[in-house]
């Protein structure tokens, strides 16, 4: 039951075109929310152990949760909580989740995101060693051109990951 409106969990169904098909993955609009949301109000950053993303509202967002839950199921749903004065949800994204989903899709829509942003979401991938995949958008470019995929900027670590994983794909060494 929420404590809230008074409702049980799950009870408003999905509508329209934002509801869950299978797996095809979000729509355009949700995956575009969805990163406006992680750039405004997300965290980038993890326990120490794993990496994780998490995002903090008032409760006064909760239907925006609750849609969060709907489209990405894979993802937690914590609270409401209420602690130092604030009622707030929390989402997050963690484990297989994380590296599966969310980073190809975050990754995906790299070179749009402020740089402040970006250098957040970079900065967890080169903590937690997880490998930013190329950006559709830019792999379908090169591959247009006839030249190979470019890879995004980023911390020099990571950078050289992924440059020695496309120069493997060339059949070079890199």
């Amino acid at each position: 039951m929420n404590a809230f409106h008074g409702k049980l969990d799950g009870e408003t169904p999905p509508v329209g075109s934002f509801a869950p098909v299978g797996n095809t993955g979000p729509d355009d609009f949700s995956a575009g929310f969805l990163i406006g949301l992680l750039v405004g109000e997300g965290h980038f950053g993890g326990d120490g152990r794993q990496p994780q993303v998490t995002l903090r509202m008032h409760v006064r967002h909760e239907k925006l949760f609750r849609w969060l839950q709907r489209m990405f199921p894979e993802g937690r749903l914590y609270g409401p909580y209420h602690h130092g004065g604030r009622y707030y949800y929390q989402w997050m994204a963690r484990g297989e989740f994380l590296r599966r989903v969310l980073v190809p899709l975050v990754s995906d829509h790299l070179p749009r995101l402020d740089d402040y942003a970006a250098e957040r979401f970079r900065s967890m991938c080169e903590r937690y060693r997880i490998d930013l995949p190329l950006a559709r958008s830019e792999s379908a470019l090169a591959h247009q051109a006839g030249g190979y995929p470019t890879v995004p900027p980023g911390p020099p670590a990571a950078l050289a990951r992924t440059a020695a994983k496309v120069a493997g794909r060339r059949g070079r060494k890199g």
